[in-house]
Order: C-alpha cells, then structure tokens, then sequence
C-alpha cells in the first residue's frame, strides 16, 4: 500500500510547526538582548506552493521529473515599526499569540491525523 499523502502533509506541517515555536522561543529568550531582531518562518502556504506533487511511474523513462524538497527558512521578521529603545524588535505579546497560534495548529494537526487514522482503520478492519 503506497503512503497516503494526508500523513505526509501533516508530518511536514508539524515539521513546520515546530521550526516556528523553536523561532518563537528564541524570540522570547531574546527578548531583552539589545540589538535582536525578531525572527519568524516564512508562512507554510508558501512551503506548500514550493512542493511539487510527484506522479507515480507505471514504467521505466516514465516520468523522468521527481518531485521537489521544500525546507523552510527562519528570517527576521517584518518590520512592524515598534522597537524597543535598545533597538530589539521582540514584543512579548505577539509572540505569545504566535505561540499559541502554533499550540492551536498542533492540536489541529494531530486532531485530523487521529481521524484519519480511525477512519483507515476501519477500512482496514472490515
């Protein structure tokens, strides 16, 4: 049985989700060291426009294009104009919201992997 691509979104989500709360966390840690921009990663649709959705070959010199590895990039963060006199840019309750922006979504992700899985199951079972 071939994998099912669902699981491999959801892994690579929370792959992302997980470059993002270490992101976060970093910001937090750093938020009273002068001179630190704030960092983020770059929004997971753009992860996804990145990935190429490879088809499977019936023969050989069928297809002869595999699909792409998209990696994701942590960068400083948009400059939203408000920094800190000792020039850092981290505000504390953004990147509190940001982090449970990423607890929601973890809790998405492994809601709808949890489902999926059930309904395999089944399948399998009967």
């Amino acid at each position: 049985m071939e994998p099912v691509s669902l699981f491999d979104l959801a892994a690579k989500q929370a792959q992302w989700l997980a470059v993002r709360q270490s992101a976060i966390a970093g910001n937090i840690a750093n938020a009273n060291t002068p001179g630190y921009t704030a960092n983020d990663v770059e929004p997971f649709e753009k992860v996804l426009d990145r990935t190429a959705v490879s088809l499977q070959a019936t023969q050989a010199g069928h297809l002869g294009n595999a699909a792409t590895n998209a990696g994701f990039t942590v960068k400083p963060q948009e400059d939203d104009g408000v920094v800190m006199p000792s020039k850092n840019s981290v505000v504390l309750e953004d990147q509190l919201m940001k982090a449970g922006e990423v607890r929601r979504s973890f809790e998405l992700n492994t809601a709808i992997v949890k489902a999926f899985h059930s309904m395999m199951m089944m399948a399998v079972k009967t």
